[in-house]
């Protein structure tokens, strides 16, 4: 059993360093974000079909959680858009140090959701996330249009994430995957057709880019999304939840080193980026705390 745990943990790393490496690819796709997305949950969209009927699963799902899965996957693909928007526009390093953003909006957008109180820790340390994110913009003020770009796509991100809270409690995780990535292709799809971006010019990629839209289709977003909830099996939702903070330092770390320039950024900004990252741990340790109180 502890060597199961150990492999699931180390599994969990793994896929956390692989969303971290997403940030790492959309900088290096050299088409526009709206594109890209296109890209990604198209063949993300495939794949996820191949492992369903290699899996021999039903795709069956009631209509009403259908037009659920259509509305989320409107908000995923708009999440996408401005999460590669930001990074085009600013750096790795911005956007992530914004998605650190996430867990305060969690818990504010969780209560009001589910029906719960407001705890008042969560919104001490999201005044004191705000803090570090402060100071980041401060010396950083030139990265301003990226960093809203990244706000948006985290809130949507709060928001997505929790529909599919509800969402997966009665439903494969494959299977709801599969539609929202549909949804989302066909939403760019329509928004292409009106705009006249369909040409053949659309289609014609440079080898580069061919080989790493597919590796992010597949590896980071249809791999790492099933692998994901396979750990859940093994690790408690406070051990994965943990865990996922890292995904901003691993970005940021291999930004730093990957591709270097422009990510190199002032000693203001990795004091901010620190306190944010140490906030949102804390966080999540209080949390388990209380939890192992009320147990």
């Amino acid at each position: 059993m502890q060597n199961d745990n150990l492999k699931s943990y180390l599994n969990l790393h793994l896929i956390v360093f692989i969303w971290g490496f997403t940030a790492i690819l959309g900088a290096l796709i050299t088409i526009t974000a709206d594109a890209l997305v296109w890209y990604r949950m198209f063949f993300a969209a495939v794949f996820l079909a191949l492992f369903l009927v290699f899996k021999k699963q039903s795709f069956r799902i009631p209509l009403k959680s259908f037009l659920k899965l259509i509305f989320v996957g409107l908000l995923i693909a708009l999440h996408w858009i401005f999460f590669f928007k930001a990074i085009h526009v600013s750096n790795v390093s911005i956007t992530l140090s914004v998605f650190s953003l996430g867990a305060f909006f969690a818990s504010i957008l969780e209560p009001l959701f589910y029906g719960r109180k407001v705890l008042w820790y969560e919104v001490f340390f999201g005044l004191i996330i705000i803090a570090g994110l402060a100071l980041i913009m401060k010396v950083e003020i030139n990265y301003l249009d990226g960093m809203l770009y990244a706000l948006a796509s985290i809130i949507l991100g709060v928001l997505f994430t929790l529909m599919n809270g509800k969402l997966i409690a009665d439903h494969d995780p494959s299977v709801i995957s599969f539609y929202e990535f549909l949804a989302g292709v066909a939403f760019i799809t329509i928004y292409f057709l009106f705009q006249g971006k369909f040409t053949l010019d659309f289609f014609v990629l440079t080898a580069n880019n061919w080989i790493l839209i597919l590796i992010l289709a597949s590896v980071c977003t249809a791999y790492a999304f099933t692998a994901s909830v396979k750990v859940m099996q093994k690790l408690t939702p406070y051990t994965v939840m943990l865990t996922t903070n890292l995904e901003p330092v691993y970005g940021i770390v291999l930004a730093y080193f990957i591709l270097g320039g422009k990510e190199k950024m002032s000693f203001e900004f990795y004091i901010g980026a620190l306190i944010i990252v140490i906030t949102v741990i804390l966080n999540g340790a209080i949390k388990h705390y209380q939890k192992g109180k009320t147990v």
